[in-house]
């Protein structure tokens, strides 16, 4: 079984755009949001994939990825019902980790979040400065949720 152990913080500043060293714009649908599980459809333009998820127990998660044809990632696409999140995907190189730092776009504009995944729940991670509060195993900033009930419908922040 596959497992992703991922921690999440909110991104404060503009500094970390200095340290980018690569980008991908990010197009992904919800075809199923139920009991903390999930499947959906990814593309970046070039390549896409259907990953299933679990429900998350801590920083633990069962996760399981398959690249698809991406014409068949359009067609799946539309059958999201507007479940979609748009984003653009930056790669950070910080204590000898990659993060990936999530600029979401369209409805969930404005909200930065970074992202870093572990190999084991209890590996020791120095949070680079940008990185702010951590926001892990906190619903409402999962990418199903923000597809549901977009940022830009949150209270005044």
């Amino acid at each position: 079984m596959g497992t992703e152990i991922e921690r999440k913080f909110l991104v404060e500043g503009e500094s970390w755009r200095t340290v980018i060293v690569s980008s991908t714009k990010l197009r992904q649908g919800y075809l199923a949001i139920d009991l903390g599980n999930t499947v959906r459809v990814r593309t970046d333009g070039r390549e896409a994939w259907v990953t299933v998820k679990g429900p998350t127990d801590g920083l633990l998660r069962p996760e399981f990825e398959y690249a698809i044809p991406t014409d068949d990632a359009g067609d799946l696409l539309a059958l999201c019902r507007g479940r979609v999140v748009e984003k653009i995907r930056h790669r950070i190189q910080y204590g000898g980790y990659v993060w990936e730092v999530d600029e979401f776009l369209a409805n969930n504009r404005g909200l930065i979040l970074a992202e870093i995944e572990l190999t084991a729940a209890g590996d020791f991670v120095e949070k680079p400065s940008w990185a702010g509060r951590e926001v892990s195993g906190e619903p409402m900033y999962y990418n199903a949720s923000l597809s549901v009930r977009p940022y830009s419908e949150w209270a005044p922040r």
